[in-house]
């Protein structure tokens, strides 16, 4: 990742910014990295008397366009850290800046935790929040669907503070706003006290696993598996809570299952089908059968949440749930008559319905697609057919995530899209926080 600038509303850089896969890169005016919520606000106020606009990025993990800008980056990152914990409320509240990893160290030293997340925990919480981060679950939903409070800093330099009952139709938009709304700076989580998850991972025939979704959806509180294309293989991985104690995996099991199967031997076959497309089929037959049954029992980030270091790019769909097994079929009758050669698993998961206005689980009890591909490999001619079929289904696209869809398509598939893009034009009427990608998914 490119560094930031000096601390502080003077903060300048001119080299260019990219994300994590690479794949976008921009060149701001300047770089700011506020020390404090006020200077983040005359950072905004000096930005828009310029006439320059204004994005706010974190780790950089998504896939898409939406922090990229040519005026004023800011890198929130000395915001950061747990400003109060209510126990009574059952509540913390983080200030933007805080990486995942950071904050889930730091609640479970308290005996506390997130109730779902996501499988990675490099973002910050803003950035993982505003783009619809999410693992999967049967009752408990994204990361933003915890949210119970926010702060954000809007375009006219305020500070606005967003609740159930203070400024509520900004808090029904802002936890999931793709940095159209403001700069968040504070986030203020439900969490429960620390519980224990037993995880069991086991490998299951395609035809066998998308027969009996629903009956492991419905028994288990947290369900995904993994296709490998070219095979008819998965991997299934359930996640119920337990009453403990703790059983984590044996140092070596872990580590080769974790670094060496899931990372490093991962990192070497998908440079070698870079290298040599035709031989991808013949690996991922032999990957398929890598990963053996296991199960486990630890806190729910030890469980979640899994070290990814090999770099790719994603699409991912969120489709109604009881479409998701004929869309996982289509795409790979897709996969298996074509020429596309496919080194990375697809991976599913799901959500219950939220009520926040442009989540892809909103007013939707939702499951996901997402394909992925090895970074530096051409994945247009696989993402283009995938999408074809996800839109067919009426499929939402992550916000985080590669996609072509434009304002006009998410008019018709988000019932409130219009409730959402009125309360931008109310909160930043001048576009401060625009740019491109804003532009085509939410208009002009």
């Amino acid at each position: 990742m490119a560094t930031t600038g000096t601390a502080g509303t003077s903060g300048t850089r001119t080299a260019a910014w990219h994300n994590w896969a690479g794949n976008v890169t921009a060149t701001p005016t300047r770089v700011v990295t506020p020390a404090s919520v006020g200077e983040l606000q005359e950072a905004v106020r000096r930005a828009a008397e310029e006439g320059l606009k204004v994005k706010a990025v974190g780790t950089g993990h998504s896939f898409t366009a939406a922090a990229a800008t040519d005026g004023v980056l800011i890198r929130p990152q000395a915001l950061a850290g747990i400003q109060v914990i209510d126990r009574i409320a059952g509540t913390v509240t983080v200030a933007a800046g805080t990486v995942l990893k950071d904050l889930n160290l730091a609640l479970a030293k308290e005996g506390l935790s997130l109730t779902n997340m996501g499988d990675i925990m490099e973002q910050t919480v803003s950035g993982a929040t505003s783009t619809g981060t999410h693992g999967t679950g049967r009752d408990s939903a994204s990361i933003a669907a915890q949210i119970r409070g926010l702060e954000l800093v809007t375009a006219d330099g305020r500070l606005l503070t967003c609740s159930e009952k203070e400024n509520p139709e900004v808090f029904a938009a802002a936890r999931l706003g793709i940095g159209a709304l403001g700069v968040v700076t504070a986030i203020t989580f439900a969490v429960e006290p620390l519980f224990f998850l037993t995880a069991r991972e086991e490998p299951m025939g395609f035809d066998r696993v998308t027969a009996e979704f629903d009956q492991h959806h419905a028994e288990n509180e947290h369900f995904e598996f993994y296709w490998f294309p070219h095979t008819g293989n998965c991997n299934t991985k359930r996640n119920n809570r337990s009453q403990g104690p703790a059983a984590p995996p044996g140092a070596v099991g872990a580590w080769v299952e974790d670094e060496l199967l899931s990372n490093g031997l991962f990192q070497a076959v998908n440079s070698l089908g870079r290298a040599v497309p035709a031989a991808i089929p013949s690996i991922a037959r032999i990957a398929s059968r890598a990963l053996s049954a296991r199960t486990y029992t630890d806190i729910p980030y030890k469980v979640f949440t899994s070290p990814r270091r090999v770099r790719f790019v994603e699409m991912e769909y969120a489709l109604p749930r009881e479409r998701v097994v004929e869309a996982l079929r289509e795409l790979k009758a897709m996969v298996d008559r074509s020429d596309l050669r496919i080194s990375f698993p697809v991976e599913v998961r799901t959500a219950p319905a939220d009520d926040i206005t442009l989540s892809t689980a909103s007013d939707r009890e939702s499951a996901y697609i997402a394909v992925h591909m090895y970074k530096g490999t051409p994945y247009q001619a696989y993402f283009t057919a995938a999408e074809r079929i996800f839109t067919e289904y009426g499929g939402r696209p992550h916000w985080g995530k590669v996609h072509t869809r434009d304002a006009e398509y998410f008019a018709q598939v988000y019932p409130r899209f219009g409730e959402f893009t009125a309360l931008r034009d109310r909160l930043d009427p001048d576009r401060v926080f625009g740019n491109d990608y804003l532009r085509r998914v939410l208009g002009a």
